[in-house]
């Protein structure tokens, strides 16, 4: 069993064609794209953790569709847009607000905070926690603990941590609470004579 996150799918939202530009004709064939990515690295032992905006705008009857055809064990942390006709899916747990979940893969600990929004600062983060989130689309730079996986980032299909974490870690911005600790740090060694 692999655990992937995304967000951000819009099952069945017409509004989302115009911000995901001439990439789709249609909003069935942007369903179906986002269905046949899904199924394409999802198996049905998989665990997904979609953090928020599953479907907007949708016919309760469509977004029950939809999630019936993605395969895996699916956890939804609530989106902006994510209303009773999405919180009432048969997901594996009731939906949350937030999440942190450690996990273990690739002989490695990982601490995670999940939101659908985006924060400057969060649990853990000070002890090597990464926030995952959604709602912007792709718009906001990472940083080294923080990025969006929502699939307007990632090719339109959930990824998988390590992915992740190659980003993160190769992103050159730092949560602004770590470059003020460490500008602290530097600046006590430097009274102290080190």
């Amino acid at each position: 069993m692999a655990v992937f996150f995304t967000a951000d799918t819009h099952f069945g939202d017409a509004h989302i064609l115009r911000q995901r530009g001439r990439r789709f004709a249609s909003l069935a064939e942007h369903d179906e794209t986002l269905v046949a990515n899904w199924n394409a690295v999802i198996g049905p032992q998989d665990e997904v953790w979609h953090v928020g905006d599953f479907a907007a705008h949708a016919e309760r009857a469509h977004c029950a569709a939809i999630f019936a055809r993605l395969n895996g064990v699916k956890r939804l942390v609530r989106g902006n847009h994510d209303s009773n006709r999405v919180l009432d899916l048969p997901w594996a747990d009731p939906p949350v607000e937030s999440a942190r979940l450690t996990l273990r893969e690739d002989g490695r600990e990982w601490r995670l905070f999940l939101a659908h929004y985006a924060h400057r600062a969060w649990p853990g983060l000070w002890r090597g926690t990464r926030h995952l989130y959604g709602h912007t689309h792709g718009t906001l730079p990472d940083t080294t603990r923080s990025c969006d996986v929502g699939v307007d980032a990632w090719e339109y299909r959930p990824m998988r941590l390590a992915a992740i974490a190659a980003r993160q870690d190769a992103a050159t911005l730092v949560p602004e609470e770590l470059v003020r600790d460490r500008a602290r740090e530097v600046a006590a060694r430097g009274a102290g004579g080190d």
